[in-house]
């Protein structure tokens, strides 16, 4: 399954029709047959996983099949408004190859992934969670910490914080020069492994999904 992540920087005058767009793009993508899955999501300040929203920035993410990749665009209706509001976007393409959990109760990125974890080249990681409701303050509180060892981690190239509903449904989406770079923060990075330990002991989330991607274009 192909990935499209559309990052959609308004100018700051317009924050308003950046906030109303999460609601009418819901139309020409609901009715894309060849989207098979989608998300409208808001940003952290200055595109960093923040507790803090950026009202000028919003995410559209799409889920397109391999034979559909010639509809990787952005239905016309979003490129009119978005050129309309001189938005600045930038088009991230990926590849899913492994994938875990579940989103909204679906496997969005499929179930017959390959099984190929070593490979040469830049490497995404979408993480994604619906946080419990008596776990908000565990989780935030230890959010600040583990994003400034990530973006102090060699290897990182990008990153941003992403979420449907404030505070509660999060995701983060980083892009890494190698699997090692990727590996050295997952794994090795102490801060980072202490909270994935915590998650599991105090069962800080309902729902919750790992991806990895390959890069086609960032």
């Amino acid at each position: 399954m192909i990935c499209v992540v559309s990052v959609i920087k308004y100018p700051k005058y317009l924050v308003f029709f950046g906030v109303l767009s999460m609601a009418l793009f819901h139309f020409p993508l609901f009715f894309n047959k060849k989207i098979s899955f989608y998300k409208l999501m808001g940003t952290g300040r200055n595109g960093s996983f923040d507790i803090y929203p950026d009202w000028n920035q919003w995410v559209v993410l799409r889920v397109i099949s391999a034979e559909n990749v010639s509809h990787i665009e952005l239905p016309p209706l979003i490129k009119y408004y978005l050129k309309l509001f001189c938005c600045n976007v930038k088009t991230i393409k990926l590849k899913a190859v492994v994938s875990h959990g579940t989103w909204d109760n679906k496997n969005c990125f499929g179930i017959s992934l390959i099984k190929q974890t070593e490979f040469d080249g830049k490497i995404a990681v979408l993480t994604r969670a619906t946080i419990r409701f008596n776990r908000l303050k565990s989780f935030w509180k230890h959010v600040p910490l583990v994003n400034k060892k990530m973006h102090a981690t060699e290897g990182l190239l990008y990153s941003i914080g992403m979420g449907e509903i404030p505070l509660i449904k999060q995701a983060t989406l980083s892009i890494w020069q190698d699997m090692d770079c990727m590996k050295n923060f997952a794994y090795q990075q102490k801060e980072h492994v202490a909270v994935i330990q915590k998650t599991r002991k105090e069962n800080w989330y309902s729902e919750e999904m790992f991806t990895r991607f390959v890069v086609i274009e960032d």
